[in-house]
């Protein structure tokens, strides 16, 4: 896993499941907002629609010979869930090369031990974006 994942992953798995959503509502604040190209995000992001709330995402990945990634997320601020699990993903893969984005073994969030504070519909969310992710870097390389 790509270092900034996996120390968020120790965060989580750290602290008992009240304060692991109390991280996640705090990564929930940290979303970057989304640059002018996609403001219109249904327009121009990809929806995830296993998310209970309304989630668009997009990846570019570089040119270089690394293939860097980079992950954009659009939420409503009134869906902290989903922008803490969008912001998890951001924060431990977005500037990653693709390979590492593309090694992330896909039930990682398992590891993070939301599923005591958030139900299983939630978690297949975060799972589908993290599909998404990868079917789109697989895409561009």
């Amino acid at each position: 896993m790509p270092p900034q994942l996996e120390e968020l992953v120790e965060d989580f798995s750290g602290v008992g499941p009240k304060d692991r959503l109390q991280l996640l509502l705090e990564l929930s604040r940290e979303l970057p907002e989304l640059p002018e190209r996609y403001a219109d995000a249904a327009d121009s992001m990809e929806q995830v629609h296993e998310c209970q709330s309304p989630l668009f995402l997009a990846v570019e990945v570089d040119d270089d010979a690394d293939r860097r990634v980079h992950l954009f997320f659009s939420a409503p601020p009134e869906a902290p869930t989903t922008r803490g699990f969008a912001s998890i993903m951001h924060t431990g893969m977005d500037g990653e090369p693709a390979e590492a984005v593309l090694a992330v073994p896909d039930d990682f969030y398992t590891a993070l031990g939301l599923a005591q504070a958030v139900s299983p519909l939630r978690l297949r969310g975060m799972a589908a974006m993290l599909s998404r992710i990868k079917k789109q870097v697989r895409a561009a390389v």
